[in-house]
């Protein structure tokens, strides 16, 4: 099938440069001696998933607990549930197991733990929970210096319970844009999820897994010493805030959206598309970095980038492209 015969707007996938993205990130990890768990959240995929464990991952990363099971049911049975888990989706996630599921929870609070021993003791679950670590003061996690820390290890270490390592996210690595300073956020991830698992070990709390990762940070260590794992999401398909960050190039980018012009507001030199925030989202990623990319890079069919062009607007099935340089608007039509 050609493009023009697709409906749009329709998700396309540049099946090379994905491939490519997957095994530089593979054969990365594999340098770095650590295995490789890719967060599947970003393509939601199956068939993506299953070859990123071709080429070597080890198990998957989560955001829901339906896309644990919908990956579980396809075959896949490493699973880390990436997200806090809370009281009420334990039975969820029981079944799971139940199922045969190899299924990881995350915490970082004695609240939850708390509630996870006592779930466990009263229903004979065999629940396994990596504690979540704060190393960059991002968004979630318990500090690695903190007494909670140890409390949470106790707490997961009882009756079938099984604390099975931690876990960090250095998220603020998006914020960045050297190589120098991703470097450096890269070791403080490290050092401190590193810091946390030793802390337990100390306590004579068993801690087997420190799982680290973001796209950045695993493209930017230069050691991951003491890691057993690291994690990252978008690299299969990359973005505008990674080629902002650094990390990759715009034609290393493997996922864009066909759409069509349907309409003109000539004198405000606008052409109206068919692709508004449902098909590109309404995150606006780069506006803060150091270039704006709108909702989007304009391209013309065959993905070159079309500089005098912005999506500078999205509604729900509408985007707004603006043209910058004084030509007319986009052809009617045109994909």
């Amino acid at each position: 099938m050609k493009l023009q015969d697709l409906d749009t707007p329709a998700a396309l996938i540049d099946m090379q440069r994905m491939t490519f993205n997957i095994q530089r990130m593979q054969q990365r990890m594999r340098a770095l001696g650590v295995s490789f768990r890719p967060h599947a959240k970003t393509s939601k995929s199956i068939d993506i998933a299953k070859l990123q464990l071709a080429v070597g991952a080890k198990g998957i990363t989560v955001s829901t607990l339906k896309e644990a099971e919908q990956f579980f049911e396809a075959g896949i049975k490493d699973i880390l549930y990436a997200v806090g888990i809370v009281e009420s989706k334990l039975w969820q996630a029981a079944r799971l197991i139940e199922k045969g599921c190899d299924l990881k929870l995350i915490t970082d609070n004695t609240d939850t733990a708390a509630a996870l021993a006592a779930f466990s003791t009263r229903h004979g679950i065999a629940f396994e929970v990596w504690i979540e670590i704060d190393t960059d003061h991002h968004r979630s996690g318990v500090s690695p210096e903190s007494d909670e820390l140890l409390t949470i290890g106790r707490l997961l270490s009882q009756g079938k319970l099984r604390l099975g390592g931690v876990m960090t996210h250095a998220g603020s690595s998006y914020e960045l844009n050297t190589p120098e300073a991703l470097a450096v956020l890269a070791e403080q991830e490290r050092s401190l999820c590193l810091r946390a698992a030793n802390r337990l070990r100390a306590a004579n709390i068993a801690c087997d897994q420190v799982s680290v990762g973001s796209t950045p940070t695993a493209l930017s260590a230069q050691s991951l010493e003491g890691v057993t794992e690291a994690r990252a999401g978008v690299y299969v398909f990359f973005d505008l805030v990674m080629a902002n960050v650094g990390v990759c190039k715009l034609d290393d980018i493997a996922l864009s959206v066909l759409t069509t012009v349907i309409g003109h507001q000539k004198e405000k030199g606008w052409a109206i598309v068919d692709a508004g925030w449902m098909a590109m989202s309404r995150d606006r990623g780069t506006q803060k970095q150091a270039i704006d990319y709108g909702y989007g890079q304009i391209c013309d069919i065959n993905g070159q980038p079309l500089a005098d062009y912005q999506l500078i607007s999205a509604n729900q099935e509408h985007g707004i492209i603006s043209e910058q340089s004084g030509r007319h608007a986009i052809d009617i039509s045109t994909r």
